[in-house]
């Protein structure tokens, strides 16, 4: 029970960072982008993938499918990002 609860504790924070994080960048995307910095931009967005991967892949792991889903998401929103993102 102890290990259930700790492991949905942990991905539950986890979840909470990623949403934040990602929403940060989608709200500062044009912002970034109008500065000539899409080539950042798009190097946030790949570290995100790659934290939600890792992240998710651990999900997979620990049979928590809901985190699996959710995180799922958040990585086809942040690859449709990334196919937006000009190139400069």
């Amino acid at each position: 029970m102890s290990d259930d609860r700790e492991s949905f504790e942990y991905f539950s924070n986890e979840y909470a960072q990623a949403l934040q994080a990602f929403t940060a960048i989608e709200n500062q995307a044009s912002t970034i982008v109008a500065f000539g910095a899409s080539e950042d931009l798009r190097v946030f967005v790949e570290q995100f993938i790659d934290m939600a991967s890792r992240t998710k892949a651990l999900a997979e792991e620990r049979n928590e499918p809901h985190f699996v889903e959710w995180f799922a998401e958040l990585i086809a929103k942040a690859e449709a990002l990334r196919g937006e993102i000009v190139r400069q």
